[in-house]
């Protein structure tokens, strides 16, 4: 019931803005040769140029662009209202809450399996200590530099 409540009460809310958001479109009659849109206005229909759109489906006295405007500063403000409000360079920083959530339980998985890890890594580190390991890792260091001085070498003589 809450559910039926809350999408009532923003259908409720939404229409009204619709039409407010809607009463200065482009193509009103308000604007002429003598008094073209400019800068302000074409930024005010870019940011509503895709409702404008929708309405302008079902009604054609309803334009996306208003064609009485100074030219170049209308046009600027109209593509700055656009760039600003539908591209999604202004959206790269909304995160829904299940995507917060989803991205704390990762986290809180990775430092799970990071200690966990570093716990059996510390194990083994432990267990290797003992009055043999330091010859074995020293018969480990050996090999390695051995190797590595052949890989050089090799690397060397390929000049």
């Amino acid at each position: 019931m809450k559910s039926q409540n809350n999408r009532s009460f923003r259908i409720i809310i939404i229409i009204p803005c619709l039409f407010i958001l809607t009463s200065c479109a482009a193509g009103d009659a308000q604007f002429s040769q003598d008094n073209p849109a400019g800068f302000w206005y074409g930024l005010w229909h870019g940011i509503i140029a895709v409702i404008s759109l929708i309405i302008h489906i079902f009604n054609e006295n309803v334009a996306v662009y208003e064609t009485n405007n100074t030219g170049g500063w209308y046009d600027f403000g109209f593509l700055l209202g656009i760039i600003c409000i539908w591209s999604g360079g202004s959206h790269i920083n909304c995160k829904t809450a299940s995507d917060k959530k989803r991205d704390k339980e990762w986290e809180e998985i990775g430092e799970k399996v990071e200690m966990k890890v570093m716990r059996k890594l510390r194990e083994w580190a432990e267990d290797e200590e003992g009055p043999d390991s330091a010859k074995e890792w020293e018969e480990i260091g050996e090999k390695v530099e051995k190797k590595l001085k052949r890989k050089i070498r090799e690397w060397a003589d390929r000049d």
